[in-house]
């Protein structure tokens, strides 16, 4: 019989190889899937409300976490802060809230005095007229980087308080570069929750008279050959109102509109920060006034109290030289009501 032969099929024929894939489409597909979803995580998370992406920011966030005041209202949070300064420990003031708030005023408005009251407090620190140093004012950076160092409670100065500070602030005339930069600093003020405090003088004449007042001095120094801006006593309020300054009658409207327009200008940039408006003379004849700014800053009432003399007492009729041209210029302008406005 004839044997059949066996049939031994091909090895290779059998196996079935699978095909080799791409690496770099593999790598391709992964990394599109993340970023889709990288995408999509980031859009979620800034839709959130209150999402900060700041440093800064979150480190205040996480103080605040762990300083709860359920007194404060949802409203004021963004005005409430809890400083860390990197020159000394809070401590158990730690958790002590803290107002920011800037004085923006002009030379010989009152500004001065109105400081004094305020650092009467015992939980306020207003630092001066921080940016009467040039430097400080040059740029933007300058000017960001020493409202920095004041709000963070690491600026020191004599009116500095101890750890419990509640509110921390500082004078600002208009004419050392606010103006200049006000769309950078008005949007700093809202950023950081700074309260502006605008204080000005309603009759503009008597202000301009007590420039050319203290400019005289400067010269002069008529208290003992020391110029002083600010009198703590009487007699030495007598001395300094003896002078009657000469206006140059045909610069006096321009200057008057000048400081007017600064007023104007200055009302209009900052309406949109947390604001109050006050005027010198409304400070001295109504006390009241000055319990409504301590509740603008959410502080205590108490009794403020300064040192500083009133210097120009008497009418101005008294205490111009040339007062009969000054009456003649103003009489007929907007300005008229500052001829009898004491």
């Amino acid at each position: 019989m004839q044997k059949i032969p066996e049939f031994i099929p091909n090895k290779d024929a059998l196996i079935i190889k699978p095909q080799k894939k791409n690496p770099l489409v593999s790598a391709m597909i992964v990394l599109s899937l993340l970023m889709v979803c990288g995408l999509y995580i980031c859009s979620i998370c800034l839709k959130q409300k209150g999402f900060i992406i700041n440093p800064y920011s979150m480190k205040i966030r996480q103080v605040q976490e762990q300083c709860p005041n359920p007194n404060i209202p949802q409203s004021e949070v963004p005005y409430v802060h809890y400083p860390e300064p990197t020159t000394y420990k809070r401590n158990e003031c730690r958790c002590t809230p803290v107002r920011f708030f800037a004085i923006l005023s002009m030379q010989r408005s009152g500004s001065g005095w109105f400081e004094t009251l305020l650092n009467s407090h015992i939980n306020v620190s207003s630092n001066g007229e921080i940016f009467s140093n040039k430097t400080r004012r040059s740029n933007m950076p300058n000017i960001t980087e020493t409202m920095d160092k004041v709000y963070n409670l690491d600026w020191w100065s004599s009116a500095a308080k101890n750890e419990c500070t509640s509110a921390v602030g500082f004078k600002w005339m208009l004419n050392q570069g606010l103006l200049v930069n006000h769309d950078e600093i008005v949007s700093y003020f809202n950023r950081r929750g700074v309260s502006a405090i605008l204080l000005f003088r309603r009759n503009l004449l008597r202000r301009w008279v007590s420039i050319l007042a203290n400019n005289h001095d400067r010269d002069a120094k008529q208290l003992n050959g020391t110029h002083k801006a600010h009198v703590h006593s009487k007699n030495d309020a007598d001395v300094l109102a003896r002078y009657k300054p000469k206006i140059n009658e045909s610069l006096l409207l321009p200057t008057l509109n000048q400081a007017d327009k600064w007023i104007v200008d200055a009302l209009k940039y900052f309406k949109s920060t947390r604001h109050i408006v006050l005027y010198y003379e409304d400070l001295v004849h109504n006390s009241t006034k000055l319990m409504d700014v301590l509740e603008f800053l959410r502080l205590p009432q108490r009794e403020l109290k300064t040192r500083h003399v009133k210097i120009h007492t008497r009418p101005l009729s008294e205490q111009v030289e040339n007062w009969d041209a000054v009456s003649n210029a103003l009489n007929g302008t907007k300005f008229k009501s500052f001829l009898q406005s004491d």
